[in-house]
């Protein structure tokens, strides 16, 4: 019977013989996420995810670094937009402050924080999901997005370090020490072509639709989460 089976897998093998074209290569086409190609595949997940929760990003938001999300996706629903940034020196910061350790940071005073890979690059992800959550409005939204599948960032390494890759199991335990499971809600995107495509710097515009769509749960490229604080 194995001698049976075994000249039938070099068959099979064969005919599903990989064609590599130029991905195979040790270094990828772009090293810097497909910025020099058109827009990230990571960039088209995350405006599709904020796209889909656009009517939480309202009243009083806090962003990262600069406001472009609640801008475009907020609209006339912002009353006030704030801009939280980790150290002096950033001149579209309203607030400096500091996730892991709160100091800086109101309590209670968000409608939304839209913070987006974010918390691959602090440390210590306990504190800083706990101060997430103290800093919202009760009733508030905190927009999520972290990196599963994906390459190291060299310029946020150098800068204060590049620590973790989650998956959607773990992003939820992490958020359910603060609130309670059914005010985690929880997405993925990607699949293995979409996931070598961005490890290769490719741009979303050279996947087709579908291929950007189609979700695999084993091959989870960027995982997001809206959390609710509890009333």
């Amino acid at each position: 019977m194995k001698k049976i089976i075994k000249p039938f897998k070099k068959i099979i093998k064969l005919f599903k013989k990989v064609k590599w074209y130029n991905l195979r290569t040790t270094k990828p086409i772009s090293r810097v996420f497909g910025f020099d190609r058109g827009e990230p595949i990571d960039r088209h997940y995350i405006e599709s995810f904020l796209k889909d929760n656009s009517s939480s990003i309202k009243g009083k938001v806090l962003e990262i670094a600069d406001n472009t999300y609640t801008k475009k996706f907020g609209g006339q629903n912002i009353l006030e937009s704030e801009v939280l940034h980790a150290v002096d020196g950033n001149p579209k910061a309203t607030i400096v402050g500091d996730l892991v350790t709160g100091q800086g940071l109101p309590e209670n005073a968000f409608d939304c924080f839209i913070l987006t890979q974010t918390l691959q690059f602090i440390y210590d992800i306990h504190s800083a999901a706990g101060n997430v959550v103290k800093c919202l409005k009760p009733g508030g939204v905190a927009l999520i997005t972290v990196a599963g599948i994906s390459q190291i960032s060299r310029y946020d390494m150098k800068r204060w370090g590049d620590y973790w890759r989650f998956t959607d199991r773990s992003l939820t335990m992490l958020f359910e020490q603060y609130v309670p499971k059914e005010n985690i809600k929880i997405k993925t995107y990607g699949n293995v072509l979409s996931s070598v495509a961005f490890l290769h710097g490719l741009a979303c515009d050279e996947l087709t639709q579908e291929e950007l769509d189609y979700a695999d749960q084993d091959y989870q490229m960027l995982i997001t989460a809206v959390i609710s604080k509890p009333l």
